[in-house]
């Protein structure tokens, strides 16, 4: 059976809280730049909605900013569905979910996608945009402090601290997560680092789906979480770095049998466009300039201009 992807994030709100409410200071901070230029509003506009399935860290971004200055330039309706990108990508390999295009927060997952034996979903991609590993914290936690004065991984495996991050299994930030503790845990020669942080591998008081993840922290359900730069700075939440380079390198492509190839094109268009640069480096996400990774014999002739 195929579902079409929804607007709604697969977990919703939160505690009766939805996306915007949660992110009404980035709100306004981008109302002015999401206005349309007007070579942007001069196009021809269409109609209809555009299916999207994309990486979790980037929902407040997608619903809030990206979203509504897409239909307002192209008349488009973005209808996505935010969510773990290896989760994501195994279900559109087991069919049971059909879209238009698909954002990765690592490229890494197009590979499961790519050639007949996964269904070649997947021909080509292009680099997007890239936002570190952060740890982010709620100002209100009792170890808020420490966390500004100490070495994070002392502080985060202090007995009693609430940490939030993502499933590895089907999120490309969790793994990213699990490496970062692992990583600094040989650098310390301390092995045991790893279990006194995050416990277990899968530790269900920790793990919790990538969309939902800003929401706890903000309601304060969790004194720190593993989030990409853009997250955090679109919710407004304070990070300290952990000092290695790990983060997301966001990919877009639009994805064999999309059902509205003129939406997906348009969507991916507008990414690559002066205004859509400049909402994405609003949003703290480190824009990439667009190439073709993959088949160029795939790649939409709508598309010959930008890539």
């Amino acid at each position: 059976m195929i579902l079409s992807s929804s607007s709604k994030s697969r977990s919703g709100c939160l505690g009766g809280l939805s996306v915007a409410a949660l992110f009404p200071l980035a709100l306004s901070a981008c109302a002015s730049s999401s206005a349309p230029p007007s070579t942007a509003s001069s196009a021809a506009k269409g109609s209809g909605s555009l299916t999207l399935l994309y990486a979790g860290s980037l929902v407040g971004a997608m619903e809030n900013v990206i979203g509504p200055a897409f239909k307002t330039a192209t008349g488009y309706t973005l209808n996505g569905t935010p969510g773990g990108s290896i989760g994501l990508a195994n279900e559109i390999k087991s069919k049971l979910v059909r879209s238009d295009v698909f954002i990765s927060a690592v490229p890494s997952v197009n590979a499961s996608l790519e050639g007949s034996s996964n269904g070649g979903f997947v021909s080509w991609y292009s680099p997007l945009a890239t936002a570190p590993l952060v740890i982010g914290y709620n100002p209100s936690s009792k170890f808020a402090a420490a966390l500004k004065t100490q070495p994070w991984y002392k502080v985060l495996a202090e007995p009693g601290f609430k940490l939030g991050r993502t499933d590895p299994a089907v999120d490309p930030k969790g793994a990213l997560t699990l490496k970062l503790v692992q990583q600094e845990a040989a650098a310390l020669n301390q092995p045991n680092l790893v279990s006194m942080i995050l416990g277990t591998t899968e530790n269900p008081a920790q793990v919790f789906p990538e969309e939902t993840l800003v929401a706890r922290l903000l309601t304060g359900q969790l004194d720190a979480g593993f989030f990409f730069s853009n997250e955090a700075a679109l919710a407004k939440i304070p990070t300290i770095k952990t000092g290695l380079s790990l983060g997301a390198s966001f990919t877009i492509t639009i994805l064999k049998g999309a059902p509205h190839r003129a939406a997906a094109e348009a969507f991916v268009k507008f990414l690559y466009s002066k205004q859509g640069q400049s909402l994405m480096k609003g949003l703290d996400l480190n824009t990439e300039a667009p190439a073709v990774v993959g088949n160029t014999s795939e790649v939409p002739k709508g598309l010959s201009s930008i890539l």
